[in-house]
């Protein structure tokens, strides 16, 4: 293992954190070379190699708590790309069981037990975002979804929750990097900072429809000062063939976006002439509210902090085999887990 790695107490004692470090966030070099995990397998590495048994071959085994959809698998290559290891495991975005074997590794313990915590750290967070992003478009059906989750994290972990939100099935990231690491170009109108701004619907609607290049769909808020009833007609009478839709986003405090809003909107949009206008829907969303605005007339949707505060789906590390022979800590069956469904990756 390089030089650089934090294997030793000496070593974690004098790793100094620059005075002028402008975020807290750990960087790819810091992840790599062990400083954000825990210390003890700092203190463990350190003691094996006393013992010369840093090298030992094991067979460690990842297993999860609760039912999920599978996600981080290129990250976690990533970390072990420069160790002499091999990986089987499951393929990004199956489902999978709780207790179900996701992953195995083999190779000697001091090749990744440096990294155990970041690689269920991994795995914990990016199946658990894919998972709330599954159930999302599980209700949604073919309309579409997109993830705006971005603001409600850390931005040193967005474009990951993002990531995992498209493996998990979502159909668009707002996210910049969240999209372009999912291989999708990032999708979004304007937010209501604009409308204010400038001071109408209207004329926002008309630069954007001059500024934006052809291939933007022209999707506008309509939430921002007047009745959405209302300010859509205007929207839809300005812009005319268009106007791809409308996003409705009505805050709590007017009583967010309701079902009888979506029915009196598509109403209204269908008697003026407008049934090629669809009608986005953002704010606040989860599946139960996403399933009632769908049956009320909504043909797509926003969802923001239903995916990106999801509960990370806690993973556990076994070891499983120590020198070729079955071991596990009380309470475990000694021995490799079968899993057919396990993939050599490594």
């Amino acid at each position: 293992m390089p030089s650089d790695k934090l294997l030793t107490l000496k070593q974690v004692e004098e790793f100094k954190i620059s005075k002028d470090r402008v975020l807290f966030s750990a960087n790819h070099d810091e992840i790599i070379n062990g400083s954000t995990t825990d210390v003890y397998f700092v203190k463990t590495h350190e003691i094996l190699k006393e013992l010369n048994k840093e090298k030992v071959q094991v067979v460690a085994e990842i297993f999860a708590r609760r039912p999920g959809v599978f996600c981080g698998l290129p990250e976690v290559l990533n970390l072990l790309k420069d160790t002499d290891v091999e990986v089987w495991s499951l393929p990004e975005g199956v489902e999978f069981e709780s207790k179900e074997v996701l992953m195995r590794i083999k190779g000697s313990y001091g090749e990744f037990g440096i990294y155990e915590t970041a690689i269920l750290g991994i795995l914990a967070s990016s199946c658990g975002w894919a998972t709330a992003a599954r159930e999302v478009k599980k209700v949604a059906g073919d309309s579409q979804v997109l993830v705006f989750g971005a603001r409600h994290v850390h931005p040193s972990v967005a474009p990951v929750m993002e990531r995992s939100a498209l493996v998990g099935g979502v159909d668009g990231a707002s996210c910049i990097l969240g999209a372009k690491l999912g291989g999708r170009e990032p999708k979004g109108t304007v937010p209501h900072a604009i409308f204010l701004i400038v001071g109408d619907s209207v004329e926002v609607a008309k630069a954007y429809d001059r500024v934006m290049p052809p291939n933007e769909i022209r999707l506008v808020l309509v939430d921002t000062f007047k009745d959405e009833a209302e300010e859509n007609l205007r929207v839809a009478e300005a812009l005319g063939d268009k106007l791809r839709g409308i996003r409705l986003d009505t805050p709590s405090e007017r009583g967010g976006v309701t079902p009888d809003l979506v029915k009196e909107i598509r109403a209204r949009l269908d008697l003026a002439g407008y049934q090629h206008v669809q009608i986005f829907v953002s704010g606040g969303l989860d599946p139960e509210k996403i399933k009632i605005l769908k049956e009320a007339g909504a043909d797509s949707f926003g969802v923001g902090s239903y995916i990106s505060g999801a509960r990370a789906i806690d993973m556990t590390m076994d070891l499983k085999e120590v020198d070729g022979k079955p071991v596990a800590i009380r309470g475990r069956i000694p021995g490799i887990t079968p899993n057919e469904r396990l993939v050599k990756v490594k």
